[in-house]
């Protein structure tokens, strides 16, 4: 029997997704779960699975500038941060378009979206063409898996990208220019803020 190859991997992944199944994937951070962020039904299951409680915001993850665009309003501000730091371990958050399902931005009117910095994920976002959610794969509350047999939530598919680096990504407001939990690049990010104040 010989090993599936990468783009056999992504193909089985995308059908899951497509079908509003759930898929674990690597991200740059920690085990994300996936599932299509335009689909009101595979973003429920998303709650179920991580038992999260409706009403607290989950953020999506996209493969590139143009579905940050499709999803979201972006300042000259944020694009010049996007620019600077995107693809990478930080969740920018955004004013959202009503294009998503509300249960996603827990009716604060924005959006946390993640450009990861891995190459499975962007392949598999690439490749199934849609934003997808960009959640940790664990009970909510638990610890953030960054090994496959850390992931603990039900999913039908899990794209296996070895032991990842751990550091969750900073939470940076773009619209308020606030630093809403602090991560990955902390340092650069409040320069970027200071050069930036205007």
């Amino acid at each position: 029997m010989t090993t599936p190859t990468e783009e056999t991997r992504i193909e089985k992944a995308v059908r899951v997704l497509s079908r509003d199944g759930l898929v674990v994937y690597p991200t740059e951070t920690v085990y994300g779960l996936g599932a299509d962020a335009l689909s009101e039904t595979a973003v429920l299951k998303v709650y179920e699975a991580k038992q999260r409680l409706l009403g607290k915001p989950i953020s999506v993850a996209v493969s590139d500038i143009e579905m940050i665009y499709g999803i979201a309003h972006v300042s000259p501000f944020a694009e010049r941060f996007i620019n600077k730091f995107l693809p990478g371990p930080i969740t920018i958050v955004l004013p959202v378009k009503n294009c998503l399902p509300g249960d996603l931005s827990g009716g604060t009117g924005t959006i946390g979206i993640r450009y990861p910095d891995n190459t499975l994920a962007l392949e598999l976002i690439s490749a199934f063409d849609c934003p997808i959610t960009a959640t940790s794969a664990n009970i909510s509350g638990e610890v953030s898996p960054v090994s496959v047999d850390q992931v603990n939530v039900p999913h039908d598919y899990l794209l296996d990208g070895g032991l990842l680096h751990g550091i969750p990504s900073t939470v940076v407001n773009l619209d308020t220019r606030k630093i809403e939990r602090p991560g990955a690049m902390l340092d650069e990010i409040a320069h970027f803020f200071i050069e930036n104040a205007k």
